[in-house]
């Protein structure tokens, strides 16, 4: 048995302790939701979202973040999932629930950290423990890259899948700064495999030290966080379809050919 690589009531628990002030991600995420769904030339009469933070999404109908979604087959035209998808286990699994969920043409819409998230942190980090404790400890989630994570809609089983990504940059204090808002957001370490001691305060020195030095000239740090959008549609008649391999009627040197 694959052994899991979130460890969800630490997970439950971290978020117990979010302060709203601090949610400004998913907030950023539910506006974005609302631009995008606004260039889709359709009214949505049935969505829901997946968040574990449903406060941020008055109005929408939410259910909570789970390996098992409490989602009805066939129930939705569209299924948001809203920035919780990079703690799950199994995240091709988690899409599947959507699309399931989704009545035919219905169009799953998904953001989710990508891998070039808190890259200065995870940088300090790692360099900060090899030094100071001479290994490394699993201590900060593995992110998918872009191009991976496009491929999960694919492999779901919703056509036309299409992925991109905007990064965001939030300038901090310190570094230190940066963690205790990373606890109010809920997003400190919830692995399974996560030491299960305090951090020696030496690494965690070194590790603003070494992050200090990418500081702007007012002495503030950047945190990068890359938030990847992923979309695709329940399988439909209706839809538009590729070409049969073989079938065109011009050859690409005829359409290239310099016009008299």
């Amino acid at each position: 048995m694959t052994p899991n690589l979130t460890d969800r009531p630490a997970l439950m628990r971290n978020r117990a302790r979010a302060t709203p002030d601090a949610l400004f991600l998913h907030e950023a995420v539910a506006a974005e939701t609302q631009e995008r769904l606004n260039e889709v030339n359709r009214t949505f009469h049935s969505p829901v979202v997946i968040t574990p933070f449903p406060e941020i999404w008055a109005g929408w109908p939410t259910v909570a973040d789970a390996d098992v979604l409490d989602l009805t087959p066939g129930a939705h035209d569209l299924v948001i999932h809203a920035l919780c998808l990079h703690w799950a286990d199994d995240p091709v699994g988690q899409i599947v629930q959507c699309r399931r969920a989704l009545q035919p043409d219905g169009l799953f819409l998904a953001a989710t950290f990508g891998g070039e998230t808190l890259t200065e942190l995870r940088a300090a980090l790692t360099g900060a423990e090899a030094e100071v404790a001479g290994g490394l400890s699993p201590r900060t989630l593995p992110m998918g890259e872009i191009r991976d994570l496009g491929g999960l809609v694919h492999r779901a089983g919703l056509a036309l899948p299409v992925a991109d990504a905007d990064k965001r940059t939030v300038r901090y204090r310190d570094a230190l700064h940066l963690m205790h808002d990373l606890r109010a957001m809920g997003e400190v370490s919830a692995l399974a495999a996560r030491p299960r001691h305090f951090t020696r305060p030496a690494v965690l020195l070194d590790a603003a030290r070494r992050y200090q030095m990418l500081a702007d000239d007012e002495g503030r740090i950047p945190a990068t966080f890359e938030i990847v959008w992923l979309t695709g549609w329940a399988p439909d008649e209706s839809q538009q379809k590729p070409l049969r391999p073989g079938s065109a009627t011009h050859s690409l040197a005829e359409a290239l050919r310099p016009k008299d």
